[in-house]
């Protein structure tokens, strides 16, 4: 997992960035596509659901028939699902209540007038009238304010319909009351179950001729509803669900890789490019690559034009020093050599030679230049633990290695072997017996540390020892401007010089750490 701490860091990271932005495009993006396509399909099976309902609706209607302020309905209906008792699709009309207490008296008494008339009759009316004269037993449910239930179909039988309850977000009655001629749709929680309900209001015109002659047009108003289970529109939206976001996902993922392979194949420039710089740090190569796209190819020219000038300068720079170091030392050897020279001027010549020297070591460091510079640590520390030995043989130093062979040091070849040789050659003439060289990568910065069984060093002289001309007693040769030279480069490449005693050997301990 990617600590929150590094967050920050990681967003510097035009890779990153670019990942980054691409996953959100996608996972946002996403959702946003199956949300949208989720709402559409069911919108569009509501629409059918409706559309269904519509049609049930006009079959009830083309089956209704009104005689005399009467209702009439067939004993069965075409589609079987009304006919089945809680089939899941029901229906029933509903009147005016005010007609519906016209409806209930005349039906009593067609009924009666139906006994007395012939055979034939008597069946075909008693069969329509006996439906219609069921009105009472429905009278008392009331789906709606003002109305009554004037016919149901027999798919309704056993189901309350007063425990109806709509589930619109706003109070509003279970069962829609449309104008005459409008349909409406709702949906209802009923048996605690959800259903979907549709209303149609339509009206019957009859002519009649009263008791004067004259022709009266009497109107029977009636609403028709259709109600049918959501269970089938549930398990088709369930079932769209399930596989909208399983190709939704497979999609996200098939996206996702496909992103972050263009994501490199498009950076893959930038990666070869840090990888050559970092080769140019360590010294593997001097110069980068021609072979990058247009948008770099100005740039690796660029680097390549400086690396050049700036190897060109040092070179020219050394070249410089090594000729001024050449006319300065024929002069001094020649004063030297004179016989009539006294002490004191000797001595003085001698410190002069030694600052000479020290001074075209530091001009000639190339710590500057560090960043595109870099030696492999054991190309300088193997010649020196290989050579040492052979001059301090008596008494024999033994010199123990305890290396790790990848580490690198960002700077010349030449600053390296200057530090570590007189560092080494310091604890050879200090050891007993043995010296220990220490070379590690930790916390990325490159630690070396030279150790020798030596006495040590006084802890009043670690900050002396650094001055030219100021000789630890442990060190019997020499002329005490070694350590000045090494610690001025270490300066120069912004490095630590520390000086401890060794615990594990019990002598003086030089340990040197540089940035990587």
């Amino acid at each position: 997992m990617i600590s929150l701490k590094r967050l920050p860091t990681l967003m510097h990271s035009l890779k990153a960035r670019l990942i980054v932005s691409a996953m959100l495009l996608i996972l946002v993006l996403i959702p946003i596509v199956g949300l949208t396509l989720n709402d559409a399909f069911k919108l569009q099976v509501k629409s059918a659901s409706v559309k269904e309902l519509k049609a049930y609706v006009y079959s009830i209607l083309a089956v209704t028939e009104v005689d005399n302020q009467q209702l009439f309905m067939p004993e069965a209906l075409l589609e079987n699902q009304f006919n089945v008792i809680q089939s899941g699709l029901y229906a029933l009309i509903t009147v005016p209540e005010r007609q519906h207490q016209a409806l209930t008296s005349s039906t009593s008494e067609s009924t009666n007038e139906a006994k007395q008339h012939s055979s034939f009759d008597a069946k075909f009316v008693e069969a329509e009238t006996t439906k219609a004269a069921t009105a009472p037993l429905i009278a008392e449910q009331q789906v709606t304010a003002g109305t009554k239930v004037a016919w149901r179909s027999n798919s309704l039988l056993g189901i309350d319909l007063s425990s109806a309850v709509t589930t619109a977000v706003h109070t509003a009655p279970a069962f829609p009351q449309p104008e005459k001629g409008q349909g409406q749709f709702s949906e209802i929680i009923l048996n605690g179950e959800p259903h979907l309900v549709y209303g149609f209001s339509a009206s019957f015109e009859t002519q009649q001729v009263n008791e004067q002659g004259d022709e009266q047009i009497t109107r029977f108003p009636i609403t028709v509803y259709i109600i049918k289970d959501q269970s089938d529109y549930l398990i088709q939206v369930n079932e769209f669900n399930q596989q909208l976001w399983r190709w939704l996902l497979i999609l996200m993922v098939a996206l996702l890789s496909i992103q972050l392979l263009w994501l490199w194949w498009t950076l893959k420039p930038l990666t070869r490019l840090q990888r050559d710089l970092a080769a140019i740090e360590k010294g593997k190569t001097d110069h980068l690559a021609e072979n990058y796209p247009a948008e770099l190819s100005s740039v690796a020219k660029q680097l390549n034009t400086l690396l050049n000038t700036e190897q060109n300068q040092r070179k020219r720079y050394r070249n410089a020093l090594s000729d001024l170091a050449h006319s300065l030392k024929t002069p001094l050897a020649v004063i030297q050599s004179q016989k009539d020279l006294s002490k004191q001027s000797f001595e003085q010549i001698s410190h002069i030679n030694r600052i000479i020297g020290h001074q075209l070591k530091r001009a000639q460091s190339a710590a500057g230049s560090a960043w595109h510079l870099g030696v492999e640590v054991v190309e300088v520390s193997d010649k020196l633990v290989r050579n040492l030995p052979k001059i301090y043989c008596q008494p024999a130093i033994t010199i123990t290695e305890d290396v790790d062979r990848s580490t690198v040091f960002k700077g010349d070849a030449a600053d390296l072997s200057e530090i570590l040789g007189n560092l080494m050659d310091n604890a050879c003439k200090a050891a007993t017996s043995r010296v220990l060289l220490t070379v590690k990568s930790i916390d990325s910065s490159l630690v070396i540390a030279i150790e020798d069984d030596g006495k040590g060093i006084d802890e009043a002289l670690h900050s002396q020892i650094f001055e030219r001309g100021i000789r630890a007693d442990s060190y019997q040769q020499g002329h005490g401007i070694g350590l000045a030279i090494v610690r001025d480069l270490v300066d120069s490449y912004q490095g630590q010089l520390l000086v401890s005693r060794s615990k594990t050997l019990g002598g003086a301990k030089f340990e040197l750490r540089f940035k990587t």
